[in-house]
């Protein structure tokens, strides 16, 4: 071979390798959370606590308390990890690979049943979902569901407990509408394509599809279902058990940022910002639509948790075949956290600033 072509041959190669070593590097130190790696080293004792959450505003609060806590005097108070649907996040919570998550509420409720150690200990948000159908498709009314295909996160799940009181006061049969599970970010464009009906879900996916002009709401759940609640935050009793200041204050964060959140429109437009370019992935102006029309969409105040609430709830899962006994709002909540958490006040911290407090 001649001398000039190996030469060329082998710049090639090394040239190749280099942006190989290149673009691994640069993904390494986009997509990795080398917080989370490195806390895997850490003494247990000196470990921050991980928790789960989805990219959905009903767990908001989450991202939120990260991000502001980073300029408070304590620092960052737990490691965020976020997943793409509940399965997943179940998995993690149970083996211990998370040590919170928020999770929407039958979930608790059903993994309580089936003994996993964890505890409700406050909400995430009230509000904040809604049924999205095909803007200029044949579904006007509720009725008109009857046999059509309907996206829910999950079997355990709020919004699916939702589409049965609907189809109570509709007075349709509890199989009218054919239910899938589906994650959340994968509903828009299931939808777009024609692949299901209508979805039920949490913001901001139902604010996606009426931004990009498929989608229309149906109704919002609040139509059907007076203080609703979705999403809400457990913590696993060996945590309880061994470090309950910490959860306290993991705790305590979630209040202030759930009444920052509530105080002003112009913090809600902050939230949009810093939490769809740092966290979630989208685009700001899909979470401010979300978060802003109308303010109430979704909202983070009050946010302890009631027994009412969730014997509601352990009753529909009863009726319509999730959860096999009755289980007691004592035996899956602790509301020892809440009921400190209701002292907290708001966050102050502007956007830009250095400080928090």
């Amino acid at each position: 071979m001649p001398l000039k072509s190996w030469s060329l041959k082998k710049i090639l190669l090394l040239s190749a390798a280099a942006w190989l070593i290149v673009i691994t590097g640069l993904h390494a130190w986009l997509n990795v959370n080398w917080a989370a790696v490195l806390n895997d080293y850490r003494p247990e004792a000196k470990r921050k606590i991980i928790v789960a959450y989805l990219p959905v505003t009903c767990q908001l609060t989450c991202p939120v308390t990260d991000y502001i806590s980073k300029y408070s005097e304590n620092g960052e108070l737990f490691l965020p990890r976020m997943f793409q649907g509940f399965p997943e996040m179940k998995e993690a919570l149970i083996s211990n690979k998370v040590q919170a998550a928020f999770i929407v509420a039958p979930m608790a409720i059903a993994l309580k049943a089936q003994g996993v150690p964890i505890k409700v200990v406050y909400l995430g948000h009230r509000y904040g979902s809604a049924m999205v159908v095909s803007k200029n498709g044949p579904i006007k009314a509720f009725a008109d569901l009857k046999g059509r295909t309907v996206a829910i996160p999950s079997r355990f799940s709020d919004e699916r407990l939702i589409l049965f009181r609907a189809m109570k006061v509709w007075h349709m049969p509890p199989d009218s509408i054919h239910m899938v599970e589906m994650a959340p970010p994968d509903v828009s464009g299931a939808l777009a394509a024609g692949a299901i009906d209508g979805f039920v879900m949490g913001e901001p996916f139902p604010s996606q599809a009426e931004m990009a002009g498929y989608g229309r709401i149906l109704f919002q759940a609040r139509d059907y279902w007076p203080d609703y609640m979705s999403c809400i935050l457990v913590v696993r009793q060996d945590l309880i058990d061994h470090n309950p200041e910490a959860v306290q204050v993991l705790v305590d964060g979630i209040a202030r940022s759930g009444l920052w959140l509530d105080k002003s429109k112009p913090n809600r437009e902050d939230a949009a910002d810093f939490v769809g370019r740092f966290y979630y992935n989208q685009k700001p102006a899909l979470l401010r639509w979300a978060l802003t029309k109308p303010m109430d969409r979704v909202t983070y105040s009050p946010l302890a948790p009631r027994k009412a609430d969730f014997d509601m709830v352990r009753d529909l899962m009863i009726e319509t075949g999730v959860l096999k006994k009755k289980i007691d709002f004592s035996e899956y909540t602790d509301t020892s956290f809440s009921d400190h958490a209701s002292r907290e006040t708001a966050w102050k911290y502007q956007a830009g600033s250095a400080t928090a407090k």
